[in-house]
């Protein structure tokens, strides 16, 4: 917890020096800022059991780049084009992350698949609105839960 904590602090007070220029005369305030954003932190968001691999990210950042601009371009033609065939509806899919956070950062990216948006949580199940279901949506949304699982250590249950 005190190593989370020091983090915490150390990259909000980095943060502080950068948007006040490394201003002397407000670094008391930022030793003051930084410390009170940690707790507010450390209780809004408490440690987590999930560990990153930061070279798997690293890698996985041209994709989601790429799948973020895909994802505005599919949902722009869709708007500007009347004649798109449209199948709205809802899927439930199973992610097998055992955590907390690994549920909400896979939710997060796969809201970037074209044309999904994560809606509900069901007992475990990420419930997602679609604009199509007649697109392979649980075949990608498998894809970017192997490519999260590779990211994070903790990896879904089989």
């Amino acid at each position: 917890m005190i190593v989370t904590a020091l983090r915490r602090w150390l990259v909000l007070f980095i943060y502080w020096l950068v948007l006040t220029e490394s201003s002397r005369g407000a670094l008391p305030y930022g030793v003051v800022a930084s410390s009170l954003a940690t707790w507010a932190s450390l209780s809004l968001v408490p440690e987590s059991d999930v560990r990153v691999r930061w070279g798997a990210l690293l890698r996985f950042l041209p994709h989601f780049v790429w799948q973020s601009v895909v994802a505005g371009v599919d949902v722009a033609r869709r708007v500007f084009d009347p004649r798109m065939p449209l199948q709205p509806g809802f899927i439930t899919y199973p992610a097998r992350f055992r955590t907390r956070t690994g549920c909400n950062t896979f939710a997060a990216i796969t809201s970037l698949l074209p044309g999904t948006v994560p809606c509900a949580d069901d007992d475990g199940a990420i419930v997602y609105h679609c604009l199509d279901v007649s697109q392979p949506i649980v075949d990608q949304l498998a894809a970017e839960e192997a490519r999260l699982a590779a990211i994070l250590e903790e990896a879904p249950d089989a």
